[in-house]
């Protein structure tokens, strides 16, 4: 699963990491939860990358989508074939349960300042939502939890995001281990109304 993510970056980095001809407009968030507004980057009819904002969770409810059965899924099945899309992250959080307790982790790129998450987008009941794809855990993740959300490599953005590339169901993976780096963060984080950088240290 994917819980909480965080997007701190400035915005003028996020279009130049997801080439968006404008900077975008977004909230900087450390504690981003499901039923918020998210920024989204997907393509328009021209293809053309644009960044928008949706909710996320598709229906108000579905936060995170299986990778394994995208395919199956009618939920998802539509949106995967057509509706694809990135969601811009600094780095996200995971729980582990330690005697009893869930202790978050946050995970982050060594080798950039932002992800690309992994979405599909759908209407629901006239509202555009989103969700975020997961898969099985890298041997970073494995043991801490046993799901991850599918991160999109910069070099596979272009394929991802358009409805015509072959076979989008390779790029549903774990990222590799070694371009990743994890921490034990602050208990605060498991209060949605926490959101401040002391929640990363």
């Amino acid at each position: 699963m994917c819980g909480r993510y965080a997007l701190h970056a400035n915005p003028e980095v996020v279009a130049l990491q997801f080439a968006l001809d404008n900077a975008a407009e977004f909230k900087a968030s450390y504690n981003v939860c499901p039923g918020r507004e998210i920024l989204v980057v997907r393509l328009d009819r021209e293809k053309k990358r644009v960044a928008r904002q949706y909710r996320w969770g598709l229906g108000n409810k579905i936060a995170n989508a299986r990778g394994e059965s995208l395919a199956q899924r009618p939920a998802f099945r539509d949106a995967f074939r057509r509706s694809r899309c990135l969601v811009p992250a600094s780095g996200f959080y995971e729980w582990q349960t330690v005697s009893g307790r869930k202790q978050p982790w946050y995970f982050a790129p060594t080798d950039a300042g932002l992800f690309g998450l992994a979405g599909i987008t759908a209407l629901w009941n006239g509202i555009r939502s989103v969700s975020l794809i997961t898969t099985a855990p890298n041997t970073l993740m494995e043991p801490i939890h046993d799901r991850m959300p599918v991160i999109v490599a910069p070099e596979d953005y272009c394929a991802w995001l358009d409805n015509d590339a072959p076979d989008p169901m390779r790029y549903v993976r774990p990222f590799a281990a070694e371009r990743m780096a994890a921490r034990r963060v602050s208990m605060r984080v498991n209060q949605p109304e926490n959101d401040a950088p002391s929640l990363i240290e």
